[in-house]
């Protein structure tokens, strides 16, 4: 198993994220503080979690809590995922349903968020993920208007084009790319396709919804 930090955790937020690269050689996911949520990219894994045994495939995700032990045991292809992990800090959320381990897209609503794009909520407080808040975007073709959301959020990008707009900066997003944005950062997610849907994967806390938008002027 290798993993690449993509985004570095710091002294100002409860977020990290990571990119694994999973072989055939089972591997064991645990960490005695931090919850992890796993994004599966590529390949696929049986996983064995407090003894029972799970499939994750591309397009699902798989949410392991502080203190528990996840056993990945990859297909012939391997598996790419990424891993976020929220650290105890993070404010809580109210559980708010029963725990679920393993959750894919296709099972997942669509719901609409700022500026005609769509979201897919993984994991939050619904379904055991009192800590942060795992979910998909779509972007289509253009850009939303400046604004900014409350909390602490890191967006990694499967495929692109895009571009991040930020206060005097423009960064290009590409396959892999991956960036934070603080609570009350002026932003723009742009799609710079003329006409493909941009995917993205982001993680959140306080955990909540991701359509919590707040609009603003042009920094």
């Amino acid at each position: 198993m290798s993993a690449i930090e993509l985004v570095t955790a710091d002294a100002e937020s409860a977020l990290a994220l990571s990119a694994l690269e999973i072989a055939r050689e089972p591997f064991t996911l645990s960490d005695p503080e931090n919850d992890s949520l796993v994004f599966v990219a590529s390949g696929s894994s049986s996983v064995s979690l407090g003894g029972a045994s799970h499939d994750i495939v591309p397009g699902s995700a798989m949410l392991v809590l502080a203190g528990e032990e996840a056993t990945f045991s990859a297909g012939a292809n391997g598996l790419s995922a990424i891993r976020a992990t929220v650290a105890p800090e993070a404010d809580r959320h109210a559980p708010l349903g029963p725990r679920e381990t393993v959750v894919a897209l296709d099972a997942t609503a669509s719901e609409s968020a700022t500026g005609s794009r769509s979201y897919q909520v993984l994991f939050g407080p619904s379904n055991g993920s009192t800590r942060a808040t795992l979910f998909a975007g779509y972007l289509p073709p253009g850009r939303a208007p400046w604004h900014f959301h409350l909390y602490d959020e890191i967006v990694w990008v499967p495929e692109g084009p895009g571009r991040l707009h930020l206060a005097g900066r423009v960064d290009e997003l590409g396959p892999g790319s991956a960036f934070r944005l603080r609570p009350r950062q002026v932003h723009i997610v742009e799609n710079s396709s003329p006409d493909r849907e941009l995917a993205v994967v982001g993680i959140f806390t306080p955990a909540g919804s991701p359509s919590a938008a707040y609009l603003a002027p042009a920094p």
